[in-house]
């Protein structure tokens, strides 16, 4: 007999709206486009918290370096809050059930239904506090069940998440000696006008044909992947990712060579990510507020590449589909960056810029001029 109806219903609300959620974000395989959802909130308020004190460090490095926990952190906490729904949603059955249990102390109590709860859920088992009405003993089992389940989907989940963080940071370690730190587009192409070059560039763009692929499936289904940054300096998905389509948008609007055609293919589904991930994260696509090509950028890109062999076209005709081509994905990626707290890159690369690989810990640089030797003898 339930003596509560409130208390009991309000449980298996709290219930039904912790464990569809934890099902959505762990278990379903889909981008969710249903308003409510408890994590899409979780992530809202926590996030916009974690950035505030964040714009409050001083130092970029420690900035950074603050914002790398907020993944893995929001991850775990995220785990946290769907158990403790869970343990309170079953908590306040058992209550609205009457509090149908033996205490080896005391009387029953909500205390006591939460304890019991608890020690169910995570399949504890210690036997001090026993059930002894036929639905108190249903509701038992059910959560002993429920959280034996719960505890084995996390166990799984969580090397699934770090493994996909792992193969989406690859492609993006690769891209240092490529295109740079921080990667620009006229360093990726400048850096491919060696012999045999091009046949490069067109393989490097498949590459990232497929690593944008992967980056809408895996980041539209666990959107929390977004959130880990990388784990070196000067790198990040979005900024790797700007800096791809930056080089495609050249390639596209500049040559007819046959590397065109795989810029354009991979142009495509890079900007269906930034797109997509605009909708998941809602962040409205807007343009950046600055200028990222002025025209004297462009100059230099065009005369630098034309002196190595690369000539891109000079035409209104060029500008106009360049112009185009950038408004397809810049307000994409400028709202992404806003809303996760990363910069764009540039078109070219500064003066005093180092590959991370020419760094170390013991010295600031190695060699400037045998490592530069490595990669290319010229640059902007």
């Amino acid at each position: 007999m339930i003596l509560a109806p409130g208390v009991f219903i309000a449980g298996v609300v709290i219930f039904l709206i912790v464990s569809w959620d934890a099902f959505e974000a762990i278990i379903l395989p889909r981008r969710v486009t249903r308003k409510f959802r408890l994590a899409r909130f979780y992530y809202f308020f926590t996030w916009k918290t974690w950035r505030f004190y964040a714009r409050l460090i001083p130092s970029i490095k420690r900035r950074e370096s603050f914002l790398g926990f907020y993944g893995p952190i929001s991850l775990l906490f995220l785990i946290g809050v769907w158990a403790i729904g869970l343990v309170f949603s079953f908590a306040m059955m058992q209550y609205g059930a009457g509090s149908a249990v033996n205490p080896s102390g005391g009387t029953p109590s909500f205390s006591t239904d939460l304890y019991l709860s608890g020690t169910t859920f995570f399949t504890l088992g210690l036997g001090d506090v026993v059930p002894h009405s036929g639905i108190s003993r249903f509701l038992v089992v059910v959560e002993s069940g429920f959280g034996f389940g719960f505890l084995a989907v996390i166990i799984g989940y969580l090397p699934f998440i770090y493994g996909s963080f792992a193969e989406r940071e690859t492609e993006i370690v690769l891209l240092d000696s490529r295109a740079g730190t921080p990667p620009t587009a006229g360093e990726l192409l400048l850096r491919h006008t060696f012999p045999g070059g091009h046949e490069a560039l067109r393989d490097l763009f498949k590459d990232w044909e497929r690593w944008s692929a992967q980056l809408l499936e895996s980041h539209l289904s666990y959107p929390v992947l977004a959130y880990f940054r990388s784990q070196h300096d000067n790198q990040s998905w979005i900024s790797s990712l700007t800096a791809i389509l930056d080089a495609c948008a050249l390639t596209i609007s500049g040559t007819e060579d046959f590397c065109a055609r795989q810029a354009q293919l991979t142009f495509a589904i890079a900007r269906h990510a930034v797109a997509d991930l605009c909708q998941v994260f809602s962040a409205v696509p807007r343009p950046p507020d600055k200028d990222r090509l002025p025209p004297d950028v462009l100059l230099l890109i065009r005369e630098t590449l034309g002196k190595h062999g690369t000539k891109l076209a000079d035409t209104p005709e060029a500008d106009q589909k360049l112009a185009e081509l950038r408004n397809l994905y810049e307000p994409y990626v400028y709202a992404l960056a806003e809303r996760l707290n990363h910069s764009l890159p540039t078109w070219i690369p500064g003066k005093k810029s180092k590959d991370n690989w020419q760094t170390t810990a013991w010295a600031k640089t190695v060699n400037g001029t045998a490592a530069a030797a490595l990669i290319h003898d010229d640059h902007f």
